[in-house]
């Protein structure tokens, strides 16, 4: 279950990743910038959580999903130049995300 979870995390976060991308790549920038740096990502915080310096998303997710009562939970994207993650939900029909300090699990933003 937790690898299936983490497949479609990463997934999500190279579609939105991708999103970002896109029109760089359109100008001629390379096509698989966005599939690097979720890669990129993903092995920095897999460093970051076994050196204790960053929690898991386990832990995220217990202090985070109780708080977001009524939306549906989309996945996660971790970014490693600021050492956060960004969980993502849906509620009537909008994207929320939620910004999460990795270190100390607070939140640090949430879109509305």
């Amino acid at each position: 279950m937790k690898r299936i979870r983490s497949l479609i995390a990463g997934i999500l976060a190279a579609l939105a990743l991708g999103a970002l991308v896109a029109p760089a790549s359109a100008a001629g920038a390379p096509a698989d910038f966005a599939q690097d740096q979720s890669r990129s990502d993903q092995g920095e915080a897999r460093k970051e959580m076994k050196a204790g310096n960053i929690k898991t998303i386990s832990e995220i997710e217990r202090l985070v999903l109780p708080r977001m009562r009524g939306a549906e939970y989309l996945g996660f994207a971790y970014d490693a130049t600021a050492r956060a993650y960004r969980l993502k939900f849906i509620k009537d029909g909008r994207v929320i995300n939620v910004d999460v300090d990795g270190a100390t699990g607070r939140i640090i933003s949430r879109s509305r």
